[in-house]
């Protein structure tokens, strides 16, 4: 019932206010950083907010697996990535 035209505003406004939070991101660790990039580059990519989202977190747990680093992972993060994967493979 809401026009385009009238949630783009919106929409560019909260992707502004989400690039303001990138200035508190430590590009020096590379653990923290990929996943961040990821989420940022997939949300347009996608055109999908949960997407970019998704896309980010399972970069995160994937890197501190990589790393061997999962033990600073908790059990929850663990059950959501999982949960992302199933949601990948199933739709």
């Amino acid at each position: 019932a809401i026009p385009s035209a009238a949630t783009s505003p919106i929409l560019i406004l909260v992707g502004l206010y989400m690039l303001g939070e990138v200035k508190h991101i430590d590009f020096e660790k590379f653990i923290d950083a990929v996943p961040a990039f990821v989420t940022i580059i997939m949300m347009p990519f996608t055109y999908n907010i949960a997407h970019g989202i998704m896309c980010g977190i399972l970069s995160y747990v994937a890197l501190h697996v990589c790393c061997g680093k999962y033990k600073e992972i908790n059990i929850t993060t663990y059950i959501l990535a999982a949960l992302m994967i199933l949601y990948y493979v199933f739709i």
